[in-house]
């Protein structure tokens, strides 16, 4: 069987082509995303998997559920998406849509990881740096973790950066061992 994300790749590319053709990628987006997260709903997803109620039915309670004004083309979209009983692929498909748009705009979402409350002097410099490295416009979002001793870890997607006080006594510890 498939994988949910080699399912859901061509209809985000589908939504992505119409939001961009449309020039309504910020409405396609809350709409995607917002409808990923009813569909990953417990009780939402029992109905998905109820093959006593009609597709389309299915599709018309996502949209009812998420309360976003839907285009025609919107509103189409996942009435094939229902007819193709892919519904649930729609977390999968938001992500996808997301990240093509994270891309086109040049744009990314960190989650940078503090030993200590970072200032906003702190987050600014961080943000100016990351985003020359990476060329790309960065959104950070801050935590706590005290258990890294000092230093900070980036996270986004794949891309790890660990410069915690942690991470490079394991990289002491790792070399000393070998």
């Amino acid at each position: 069987m498939a994988e949910p994300r080699t399912l859901a790749r061509p209809y985000a590319k589908a939504a992505f082509q119409a939001a961009r053709d449309q020039q309504q990628l910020a409405e396609w987006s809350e709409l995607l995303t917002y409808a990923g997260f009813v569909a990953a709903n417990d009780v939402i997803e029992k109905l998905l998997a109820n093959p006593g109620m009609e597709e389309v039915k299915k599709a018309e309670l996502i949209l009812d559920v998420t309360e976003q004004t839907v285009s025609e083309h919107q509103r189409n979209f996942f009435e094939l998406l229902a007819e193709n009983r892919r519904l649930a692929l729609l977390p999968e498909i938001a992500a996808l849509f997301n990240t093509y748009r994270a891309d086109l705009e040049r744009t990314v979402d960190l989650e940078v990881t503090a030993a200590y409350e970072l200032t906003a002097e702190q987050q600014q410099k961080l943000t100016q740096v990351l985003s020359a490295k990476l060329e790309r416009k960065v959104s950070i979002t801050a935590s706590l973790d005290k258990s890294i001793i000092g230093g900070v870890i980036v996270r986004t997607g794949d891309l790890v950066i660990d410069a915690s006080v942690r991470g490079k006594l394991a990289k002491m510890a790792d070399a000393m061992g070998s």
